[in-house]
């Protein structure tokens, strides 16, 4: 590990330039400048800068280190604000969250970010295992997971009961709705839809159900917002959570079909432990818990 005292003195050299008027910036010696250098190079292995009498030019080694020098004042100065300033309405808060979450949430985070013009709010849409390591590593502050959590590091809240909705057209004369009919009208496949369709397809359907790879797929699509229009064209269905059903802007070519048997997934809140203390983190925090009540529905 670099020594940051030796690391600060280096960088305050190089900026002024000159060992006297570096002493004087840092309260020191010229002596005491010229000391912490000398530490620097032998903790780095390499000289930093080559001297010419009064006046020093840096090595390559040097201007490398020089980098990280103010980078690192950058890291400090950007901890000391998260430090003194923990407003709800100023900084960064990430989430992580389904793709189906994220489009049913963001207009309702869009609103928060309206009413505070500091704040700053970054929604990934990623599997779940992505988001539990994000949060884990702190590039996400915050996540919404399908499965509980049971790690010693994280803090897991359900947030609701959110049902796996089958999507049929809207003039798709349903009836006795069976297997058959379903892979004639064909399935409307995204990254989640298999194992959406394992569980809730094999729930309803347990002596004919086969697997997912099994069904007949009509068209593939990766973009949540983008799955609903082929089954609204009539070309084929689709399985989503409620929020990604509710997040279509336009539902008059959709129709959910109520199977006998309903199927749910608890949704969760994952945060580390403590991190939710932070004023803005815990705000965003509040405003998930409140807004994804209205998705449990039995």
């Amino acid at each position: 590990m670099l020594n940051a005292t030796w690391l600060e003195t280096f960088t305050t050299l190089c900026e002024t330039g000159h060992f006297t008027q570096a002493a004087d910036r840092l309260g020191m010696t010229q002596p005491g400048v010229s000391q912490h250098l000398r530490k620097l190079e032998a903790q780095v292995g390499k000289p930093l800068v080559s001297q010419n009498g009064k006046s020093f030019v840096v090595t390559p080694a040097g201007e490398a280190l020089l980098k990280v020098g103010k980078a690192r004042r950058t890291q400090e100065r950007d901890l000391r604000d998260v430090i003194n300033l923990n407003d709800p309405d100023i900084g960064d808060v990430s989430l992580g969250c389904s793709g189906s979450y994220a489009t049913w949430i963001y207009p309702r985070l869009l609103e928060r970010m309206r009413r505070a013009p500091d704040l700053v709010i970054r929604v990934t849409a990623a599997p779940r295992t992505s988001i539990v390591t994000g949060v884990l590593n702190g590039d996400l502050d915050l996540g919404v997971v399908s499965e509980q959590t049971s790690h010693p590091r994280l803090h897991a809240t359900p947030l609701a009961r959110e049902e796996l909705c089958l999507v049929l057209p809207a003039g798709f004369e349903a009836g006795e709705l069976d297997l058959h009919r379903l892979n004639e009208l064909g399935f409307v496949a995204h990254p989640d839809g298999y194992a959406y369709a394992d569980d809730l397809l094999s729930l309803n359907f347990p002596e004919d159900y086969s697997g997912s790879d099994r069904l007949r797929v009509r068209t593939f699509v990766n973009q949540i917002g983008q799955i609903p229009v082929p089954v609204a064209q009539g070309l084929g269905y689709t399985i989503l959570p409620r929020s990604g059903v509710e997040a279509v802007p336009d539902q008059s070519g959709l129709a959910i079909f109520q199977l006998p048997e309903r199927l749910h997934q608890t949704l969760w809140l994952i945060a580390r432990q403590g991190r939710s203390q932070f004023a803005r983190i815990a705000a965003i925090k509040s405003l998930l818990e409140h807004a994804t009540t209205s998705l449990a529905r039995d």
